[in-house]
Order: C-alpha cells, then structure tokens, then sequence
C-alpha cells in the first residue's frame, strides 16, 4: 500500500539477481568533494576511548538489532569535521561553520546546476554489536531555505575489504532549493543500496558489515550565513535471520493511545505527482498520526499550497514532504521520521524490534510506533485487503493481547482504529520471508518500525527508549 513497487518488493528481487551474477559495479558518491581522513578518530577529550556495548545508543544486549545515534555535544565533537562545529545549548547540535569548499550540484529531477559551499562531519568508527546483513541511516535536521545535506555510508565488511561511499539520501525539509532524493544504481559487488538499505548482495555467503562511518555533508547557498542544524545522526544495523513464522510472545497489559484517525483512501487522486495521491499514502498518513499525537501539525501558513476544498490537508502537506523523488514514492523511511523531526523538539528514527513485547513497552510508555508489513488478504482477518507493502501505526493491545492499530488503508477516519488478531499480526509484521498469492516466495521487513518521540520525554519514556537502544 505504500506505492505499485514497494521498496522491499524490490529489493528481494535485487537480491536474489545479486547473488547469481554479483556484478562488479562502483558508483561514486557525487556532490561531495571535500577530503575526509581515513581515519575518523575522536577529536575530543570529552570522548569516550573506544565504544562498547554499554554506549550512546547500543542495544542493550548481543541480538539482531544494533542502533548507534550521535546527538550529544559530546558526539558531535568527536570524529572528523571539516568546516563544521558542534553547537551546545538546549538541543545539542551540528552546524556549518566554515566552508570547506565549494562545488556544483546538478539536480536530476530539475535539470538545475546550481553552486553550493559545504562542509561535512565524519563519525567515529562503529563497530556493530551484530555483524548486519542490512543498515538504514536515520537524521533529525533543520534545513532552511538555500540549505540541504547528504547522508553517506562507508563501512569494512567480515572479509576485512571496505564498502565505497555510498549515499543513504540527499535531503531538504522543503523542495524549492533540491529535491529530496535516494540514489540508485549504486553497489560494488558485494553490497548495494536499495532507496534507503545498505543491504549485503548475498546473505547466505556469510559476508557481513562488521562496522561502519557516517558521513554528514551540509550545503548553503555560496557567500551566505545560512546552515542546516542536524541534532541526530545514526544508524540501525541488523542481520535477522530467514524466518517465514516467530515464536508467540504472551501478551503484555491492556493499554491504548489516543491518536489521531486519518485514512489515506481520502486522499484518492489528490496530488497525484506524489505517488499517485492518497493510495499509495500509508506512510505519510501514519506519519502525520504520530506527529500529532504528540501536539505537533503544520501552521496554517504551511498548508496554504493544499485545496481549501480537500479535508486532513495536513495529510497532503506530508506526502509532498516525505517524497523521495527518484523512488517516485513517499514510503522512504528515513526521509518520514526526517519530516517529523523537522516539528519542534521532536526525535524520530527507523529501527526494527526483535519482538511484540518490545513494541508493547514502548506503548505501555505513551510512545506508538508505525510499523510495517506485508500480507495476503486472508493472512490478516479484518483487513479487507492483501498488500505487498503497508506501513500502520500501532496505538495499544486489548486485554487478550491483540493488536490495536490505526490503519490509513480503511475507507474512512471514523474506520481507522482496527483490532487484529495477535498471532496474525505478530507474525506479518516480524517474519522476513512469506509467500504471495501464487506461491511464490517473497520478502517482509522483519520488524522494521519507526519511532517517534519528544525531546524530552517522561522519565518512564526514557527508560522505554533506552532499553530498546534508542536513547
């Protein structure tokens, strides 16, 4: 329900082609040029020697997941900046400071050129608690006008060989400067990116990423003062295994959310240069759920773009928001917990759990989660429909354990709120292989989420987030 081709749709079949012709390709990452050492050792006293288990942002314990996040003013000042600096205050963060040179950028969705000054910041290296099969990349930023970022990844696989620069996103809060884009065709062999995922060609030959660099590039117009500000930077790595069931969790206690209702299916046909309109608007719709769940929404001067005559414009302002333009699509995950970062004082990154029960302490503390999943139609009673890919918001769990979800793929607002058998959803949402409807074998996302939360939250919140690896 995300979009015709759903990113792991995609990425299944990349995967299996990789595996039997491994083709030797390299693709640069453009629109940086500036000089990063090999080596982007901790700059800073305040920096811890060497990361552990027990650091900023790790899982708690060996699993599937590893999440590892910068964000402190501690963080930002280790690592390697180049024309950047880390800024304290109230929200700790990263900002342009001084270019460190100057390109051109040719926007393949304009046919603009246009001149930028840059800077970048490279984190330390990160060596993952679990050598991982795929990595998403999460940021939380400002970006104003004349303004933009690049996110890139570099990593050393288990064979001791290194990944090149790879691109995980180039990203703009708005779209009058740059459009925000993923970069495809990008892969060396052994590993590719696939819209947002670092993902391994071949996962059955054993070959892992065993750790990994963020590379941050911040962008302004040439000769101005402007800079992007980027409060969190990170990733989650993980290596979850082929799975087509999960064991039973036991169910947790009755607890349910008061989120904001809002189908997709009223948006049919609005706006269709972004993903054809609200059919394909899963994630932005779920994503608009949550940021206002947490008393957030766009001002009136935002919304002014939108038909007076269309109802939830706020839902059409996220669509255009959270769309990446080269996946023609608004389902890019990092660039939907972006968007809801970009409201005031708000954190949001993409991670997977490794169980239902996870995602019940996160709920228990106030905090929902949008997960995503995919089905055939008689694998989820209720749903009414089948889908290769859909993204919902999970707001509590009834007394028996099942799952309460705002689903945007129901007719209606008033039809949002779902209830859905636990066994089922637990299963659909966590397994990472599954069969169509004509049997053949496909992907599922094992358990990928996003969470959104304030920057402060409550001291039960905190501990929810932190259990999990995320704060």
């Amino acid at each position: 329900m995300t979009s015709s081709t759903p990113r792991r749709t995609v990425l299944a079949a990349a995967l299996a082609a990789a595996a039997g012709t491994a083709a030797a390709t390299t693709t640069a990452s453009a629109a940086t040029a500036s000089a990063v050492p090999a080596s982007a050792a901790c700059a800073d006293p305040g920096c811890a020697p060497a990361e552990s288990a027990a650091g900023r942002g790790h899982a708690p314990a060996p699993g599937l997941v590893d999440n590892r996040f910068w964000s402190s003013y501690t963080d930002w000042r280790c690592g390697s900046a180049a024309g950047t600096k880390a800024v304290a205050g109230r929200r700790p963060g990263l900002v342009l400071a001084t270019p460190a040179g100057r390109t051109e950028y040719a926007d393949p969705h304009t046919g603009r050129t246009s001149a930028w000054e840059y800077a970048s910041w490279t984190s330390p290296v990160h060596t993952s608690t679990v050598p991982a099969t795929e990595v998403i990349a999460s940021w939380n930023a400002h970006t104003p006008p004349g303004t933009w970022l690049q996110v890139e990844l570099s990593g050393t696989y288990s064979d001791t060989a290194a990944t090149p620069w790879y691109v995980l996103g180039r990203w703009a809060s708005g779209d009058g400067d740059v459009r925000r884009t993923s970069v495809d065709d990008q892969t060396d062999g052994k590993s590719s990116v696939w819209t947002d995922t670092f993902a391994i060609d071949d996962a059955a030959s054993g070959l892992r990423l065993v750790s990994y660099r963020l590379r941050l590039t911040l962008y302004r117009t040439p000769g101005s003062d402007l800079t992007p500000t980027v409060w969190r930077l990170g990733a989650m790595a993980s290596d979850v295994p082929d799975r087509f069931t999960v064991p039973a969790s036991v169910p947790g206690l009755a607890h349910e959310l008061a989120v904001p209702r809002y189908s997709q299916n009223t948006h049919v046909g609005q706006y269709p240069e972004y993903d054809n309109g609200g059919e394909a608007w899963c994630s932005p719709t779920s994503s608009q759920m949550i940021v206002e769940y947490w008393g957030r929404r766009p001002s009136a001067e935002d919304l002014a773009w939108v038909n007076p005559a269309f109802a939830d414009p706020q839902v059409c302002h996220a669509a255009r928001f959270t769309y990446d333009h080269q996946y023609q699509g608004c389902g890019n995950w990092p660039f939907n917990a972006a968007y809801a970062a970009t409201y005031p004082d708000m954190n949001a990154v993409v991670t997977r759990l490794r169980t239902l029960t996870e995602l019940e302490t996160l709920v228990r503390a106030g905090i929902p989660a949008i997960t995503s999943q995919s089905f055939r139609k008689e694998e989820l009673t209720g749903a009414g429909y089948g889908t290769s890919g859909h993204l919902m918001t999970v707001i509590g769990f009834t007394e028996d354990g099942d799952v309460i979800a705002n689903d945007p793929a129901s007719p209606g607002n008033e039809a949002v709120r779902r209830v859905y058998l636990r066994r089922e959803w637990e299963n659909i949402w966590l397994r990472t292989k599954r069969y169509d409807a004509n049997g053949k074998v496909r992907s599922g996302t094992g358990g990928v989420c996003y969470v959104y939360w304030p920057a402060r939250p409550t001291p039960s919140q905190h501990r929810a987030l932190q259990a999990l690896g995320l704060a």
